[in-house]
Formats: C-alpha cells, sequence, structure tokens
C-alpha cells in the first residue's frame, strides 16, 4: 500500500494545476490572449536560469527558481492580483496569507514548512535570492509590455509614473536587469506604447 505522504504529495500536485486557470493581465507576446499564472512562473524559472549572472551579489540560482515556481501558487484561492490595482491590493496580503495557510498545508509537514519558507522568504524580499526573484516577477511583465505595444498598460490607463513606483526597487536585486527595465520604459514612452 502507497503510504500517507506520496498520497499527500500528489494531492498538492493536483491542487496545483489549478494554477493553469488563473489568467494574468499580461498578454503573451503573440497577443493571442493573457498568460495564466503557470506559464509565468515557468518563464520566471528560466528567466531565473538565463539571468542569474546579473543579480546582485552570490545567489543560490536553485533557491531563486524553487521561490518563482511557487511564488504565485497562493493565487489558486485568492486570485490574481493586478499589481496597480490599488483596492484590491488592500486585501492582498490577507488573502494571499490564507491560501499560503490551506494550499501548502496538503503537504507533509516537513515539504510544508519548506515550501511555505519559500513563499515567505519571496514576500519579504530580505534575501538577495528574493531580490533578485522578484526583479525576474517585474521584469517580465514589462518586457511582454512593451512587446505588445503596451496593450494591457493602455487598457488599464497606466502611466509611466506608476510604472517607475512599483519597479524602483529593482536595482536591489539587479542594477544591470533595472537599467534594462528603465530603458524599456523610456522606450515605449517614446514610441507612443505608454503615456508620462
Amino acid at each position: 500500500m502507497i503510504n500517507e505522504r506520496i498520497h499527500r504529495q500528489i494531492q498538492f500536485i493536483k491542487e496545483i494545476d489549478r494554477l493553469k486557470q488563473i489568467f494574468r493581465q499580461t498578454y503573451l507576446l503573440d497577443e493571442s490572449r493573457k498568460e495564466n499564472d503557470a506559464e509565468h512562473s515557468w518563464h520566471l524559472a528560466v528567466m531565473a536560469m538565463v539571468l542569474h549572472e546579473y543579480a546582485e551579489g552570490d545567489i543560490n540560482l536553485l533557491q531563486v527558481m524553487k521561490m518563482v515556481l511557487l511564488h504565485d501558487i497562493v493565487e489558486i484561492d485568492a486570485g490574481d492580483t493586478y499589481c496597480y490595482d490599488d483596492r484590491e491590493r488592500e486585501t492582498q496580503e490577507e488573502r494571499e496569507n490564507a491560501a499560503a495557510d490551506r494550499i501548502f498545508a496538503l503537504l507533509p509537514r516537513d515539504q510544508e514548512e519548506e515550501f511555505r519558507n519559500l513563499w515567505d522568504e519571496f514576500e519579504a524580499r530580505e534575501t538577495p535570492e528574493a531580490r533578485f526573484a522578484a526583479v525576474l516577477d517585474r521584469l517580465q511583465p514589462l518586457i511582454h509590455n512593451h512587446g505588445t505595444g503596451g496593450r494591457a498598460w493602455q487598457e488599464h490607463g497606466i502611466t509611466s509614473g506608476k510604472i517607475l513606483e512599483r519597479n524602483a526597487d529593482m536595482g536591489k536585486g539587479s542594477g544591470i536587469l533595472w537599467e534594462f527595465a528603465d530603458e524599456l520604459i523610456e522606450d515605449s514612452i517614446g514610441k507612443g506604447f505608454l503615456k508620462r
């Protein structure tokens, strides 16, 4: 008979399949549809592999990859909170903490603690790994918005000021990637994708 540990792990694996149904505001680069959270998390993990040389200081790449793969799992219960929606952001922390409590508790105790600690680390952004993971989480939608002519920004009336305010701390995780992001923002303004 298969032990309870495997049953709990499989239950968690089945539960996170729901992440494929949580859609973000970011369009795919071909603009055919908005991306889902599972695609976003996978994209960030690959970005971590490709761009880790630009992190500030030495980082544990595996730690970063684990964080970006887990960081949005809470949205299964909490839903995607658009980063520029101030009203939704008021309850985001409470909703996401409750979701983290439920979803990670599906796992055996040791994995529940490990995954919850990774999620908490990402949210706190106090370690070099968490700061770099946050850079990737912010850079990816900038790349997509630039590549789609600012489609999502325009749909929501987002200005460059809001984007700069939201992303200003990217330099703490990667000065070079923040410079690149700033160039994307300025180029988007110059091309009329984004209003000042």
